[in-house]
């Protein structure tokens, strides 16, 4: 499977239809999961489906453009069309994901698990194919996990601002994390990308990227578990695995691997 330019490419044009399949998908659930929402009195959800939708729509269908790259990439046997593969497919995933989450809490379809699911499947061969190791691709996998969550912890804050105008100090507070979070799952999304790119600077940005989602998710999650929910939080998976991620990357015998990895051939 490893430099199988040909393979690449089919999943490339792959790749390029699921894009396709975002348009029709998101488009198709967009207004109906708001009114959904609207209808059943969560308000404060429609709001948040309303922005974060058209965001996952808009870097989703651009996806697709990489992917045509990625296509002419392997179409000329090009080294670098996996890792833009990676790139491409690692968008798609989040976009995939998160529209199921609202959708099934509203007892609506949740279709957009194709997208999910057809992602996972051009994420793991452009790996393959890339010739990335199980070791690397494990580590990968584990940031795309704190990646996918500290997005989800980006979304709570929109609706949760639209209900806390009674509480000033949490109202600020949602603002104040929600982008942070927004940042810190771009961070883990860059760390896979240079961790695949074997660069110098991959255990400081995924360090970064590890404090973003503890700085944004703690407050929130410990909040929420204590205070409102009185029940463990959805807020702190996000800075929980983020946590481990830091701690590991910070390991000596985690440098010596990916100084291996970085000084392996390609």
């Amino acid at each position: 499977m490893k430099n199988n330019a040909k393979l690449g490419a089919v999943l490339a044009v792959v790749g390029i239809l699921t894009s396709l399949l975002i348009y029709y998908l998101m488009a198709q659930q967009y207004n109906l999961v708001i009114d959904t929402k609207q209808l059943q009195g969560r308000f404060d959800e429609a709001t948040s489906v309303t922005i974060t939708y058209a965001v996952l729509g808009w870097i989703g269908i651009t996806a697709g453009a990489i992917w045509a790259v990625v296509l002419y990439g392997f179409c000329r046997k090009e080294k670098w069309a996996w890792f833009w593969g990676v790139v491409a497919s690692t968008i798609q995933l989040l976009v995939g994901f998160f529209p199921m989450i609202p959708a099934m809490d509203s007892d609506l379809p949740t279709p957009t698990m194709w997208i999910f699911v057809l992602a996972a499947v051009l994420w793991f061969a452009m790996l393959f194919i890339g010739g990335v190791k199980k070791g690397i691709i494990t580590l990968a996998f584990i940031a795309g996990l704190a990646y996918v969550l500290s997005f989800i912890d980006g979304v709570a804050p929109i609706s949760k601002y639209t209900t806390s105008h009674d509480d000033p100090f949490w109202n600020g507070m949602y603002v104040m994390t929600q982008q942070i979070n927004w940042w810190g799952a771009a961070a883990w999304a860059v760390f896979i990308f240079a961790l695949l790119k074997k660069k110098s600077w991959t255990i400081p940005v995924g360090i970064f990227a590890g404090a973003m989602s503890m700085l944004a998710g703690y407050p929130l999650g410990l909040n929420n578990a204590l205070f409102e929910a009185h029940r463990f939080s959805m807020f702190l998976p996000a800075p929980m695995i983020s946590t481990g991620l830091v701690v590991y990357l910070a390991l000596p015998g985690t440098r010596k691997m990916l100084e291996a990895w970085n000084a392996s051939e390609d």
